[in-house]
């Protein structure tokens, strides 16, 4: 076999990603710089203040005739919602690239109203590449569309009640909530308060910028906030949550050092992979169904660069519960404290979890409750234990109300299927909802029509829609080569054959037992790996890490084991793995089996040695 060890380094990582707890006893304190600490600013710190709030020079090279964009202008594109990359498939020595943009919108809780499917249904066809792909922060990416086409796109979405304003770049990204449309228990709450989110972050000036350059400075398409929402910005201009700029009050005129992630859950629905995000709520409810308060995590991040030891995966602390009231206050000011500690040198080093990893749990709270948060963070309530839950099928969403879930493997809607659907959604005026797991939902489907629905996905091959292969279920991908410019190999295109490998080695070994498998073609983790139960993570051509010890219920981070595995040995290496789970009964999960055994014993079945249980 030519499999390699990990490195000393990722061991090291190893530990560091499981989140030790003893790092307020034991991490360097010194801030890294920072605003806080009136750092210089690095040259695209300062480029990003220049930008006159995110306009220039996008909006000058938008009216120029180039097929592409200049690194500055594609640096501000991000923050519009948009990705400059080239197909690596159609290079040609002596030609200019493939150049084309990838669109992602903003839809907090995966909701897509019909109007708005109706339109990026026919741009993709039109003016895309005839995709649409659900990502795992539940929100609708277009890709192949053209630099000339671009404005086009973009106001045709925002016309439909749509945007793509923030849906990448150094500011709060996507909220997520479960998807699941259900009108009882904390369901709706949470869906509310991922809204609430989502409008709280929006960037002030920015959002005008936005506006300006995509439909002319139109103020009818103006995120319009609720009351909450409106009295919590009001705080955006007082304290330290107050930037000092009040043409931008939140983020001032840098925004963040890195992107920053919030969910919303309700007990026990892990759907979000709620300790993966900078700010994870879990939401209780009164018995009327307001929100009574949520327990709060922060610090979790899943991106991480290779054999750079300063980079790591880290789950989020439990760090207390923030009564209903104050927890819209309580957001922006953990917001504002990364705004102001965050690592503005080192890019790859940016995100909070470095933060309150480094500088100490005790720190952090001491800091954002000593400064940003003047309200009493409580002690946590007892939650019910996390399940990964995935709504495909059939379910009552309310009195004579029914969603459905279907299962589409790595979120790529196309073909067939998205004709059909689109009939459906057009016939029955159907809400879709997108899934953290890359599924989607239709949504709102009466008693009455339920059958015609049901006959209508018969006819597009999806007659069981929860009947779907164990594998399949919960298996992750990014969308990786060709078009991702990170990619270092295949992820998409490879899962399917991928799970087809791995199905086969467990009919040989008759165990009955899932596997919650993902795969990324880089370290960066958009489709969160480091949770999984078997995860390969790109490291070169044909070449994985390969990660194992997570949980099917994605509560405990994963470890590297092997630094480079050839995807042509996959079955040679996870053999006497699954051999030894095999033999203990295959009676727990395979990500349990992993810890059980220990690091030692791991390592030594995935490169032949002789350890058996």
């Amino acid at each position: 076999m030519t499999v390699r060890l990990a490195t000393l380094k990722e061991e090291k990582n190893c530990a560091v990603i499981q989140g030790d707890k003893e790092s307020d006893q034991t991490a360097d304190k010194s801030l890294f710089p920072c605003i806080a600490n009136k750092s210089e600013l690095t040259k695209f710190e300062r480029f990003k203040a220049e930008s006159k709030y995110l306009r220039e020079p996008l909006e000058t090279e938008l009216e120029n005739e180039s097929d592409h964009f200049s690194n500055d202008a594609l640096q501000l594109l991000k923050f519009h919602g948009s990705y400059q990359q080239d197909n690596r498939e159609n290079r040609k020595k002596g030609s200019s690239k493939d150049w084309q943009m990838m669109l992602r919108l903003r839809s907090p809780g995966g909701k897509i109203p019909p109007s708005l499917f109706f339109a990026l249904d026919q741009l993709s066809d039109q003016l895309g590449n005839g995709t649409l792909r659900a990502t795992t922060r539940q929100a609708f990416q277009m890709h192949g569309v053209k630099k000339e086409n671009l404005r086009k796109v973009i106001r045709t979405i925002i016309k439909s009640l749509g945007s793509t304003l923030a849906a990448c770049g150094d500011i709060n990204r996507n909220v997520m909530a479960p998807a699941a449309p259900y009108e009882y228990g904390g369901y709706p709450a949470s869906r509310k308060l991922a809204q609430e989110i989502a409008d709280l972050l929006t960037p002030f000036t920015a959002q005008s910028s936005y506006l300006d350059l995509w439909v002319d400075g139109d103020l009818r398409y103006r995120i319009q906030p609720n009351k909450a929402v409106s009295k919590a910005k009001t705080k955006q201009k007082q304290g330290a949550v107050f930037s000092g700029d009040l043409n931008e009050p939140l983020y001032g005129s840098t925004y963040m050092p890195r992107k920053f992630k919030c969910a919303v859950t309700v007990p026990g629905d892990n759907s979000v992979d709620i300790l993966t995000h900078d700010i994870g709520l879990v939401a209780f409810t009164k018995k009327n169904g307001t929100l009574k308060g949520c327990n709060v995590y922060v610090g979790g991040g899943m991106g991480r660069t290779h054999n750079n030891e300063q980079t790591y995966a880290r789950t989020a602390d439990l760090l207390g519960y923030v009564a209903g009231e104050h927890i819209l206050e309580f957001v922006q000011s953990v917001l504002a404290l990364q705004r102001d500690y965050g690592d503005r040198k080192t890019r790859r080093h940016a995100r909070m979890k470095y933060l309150l990893h480094e500088m100490g749990f005790q720190w952090f709270k001491n800091e954002l409750t000593t400064k940003y948060f003047q309200q009493e963070i409580k002690p946590p309530v007892p939650e019910t234990k996390k399940k990964l839950k995935d709504y495909l099928g059939w379910n009552r969403q309310s009195k004579g109300i029914w969603f459905v879930g279907i299962p589409l493997l790595s979120g790529r809607l196309k073909g067939n299927l998205k004709k059909g659907l689109r009939k459906l959604v057009e016939t029955y005026q159907l809400e879709i909802r997108l899934t953290p797991n890359q599924d989607i939902l239709l949504c709102n489907i009466g008693d009455i029509q339920k059958s015609s629905v049901k006959r209508g996905l018969e006819v597009l091959g999806i007659e069981y829609p929860e009947k779907v292969k164990r594998l399949e279920k919960h298996a992750l991908a990014c969308p990786a080569l060709p078009l991702c410019g990170l990619a270092v190999t295949e992820a998409e295109r490879a899962l399917p054959g991928v799970l087809n490998r791995v199905e086969a080695l467990l009919k040989e070994m008759d165990i009955n037992k899932s596997i919650l498998i993902r795969m990324t073609g880089c370290p960066n983790g958009c489709a969160r790996p480091y949770m999984a139960e078997l995860a390969l993570v790109g490291s070169g051509v044909g070449d994985y890490q390969l990660w194992l010890g997570g949980t099917p219920d994605l509560e405990r981070l994963a470890k590297p084991y092997l630094q480079r595995m050839p995807i042509t040995e996959l079955e040679s290496t996870l053999r006497p793995l699954l051999k030894s789970w095999k033999n203990t009964g295959a009676s727990i999960s395979l990500g349990e089996h992993v810890r059980n055994l220990g690091d030692q014993a791991i390592s030594s079945l995935l490169t032949g040695g002789v350890h058996e249980p």
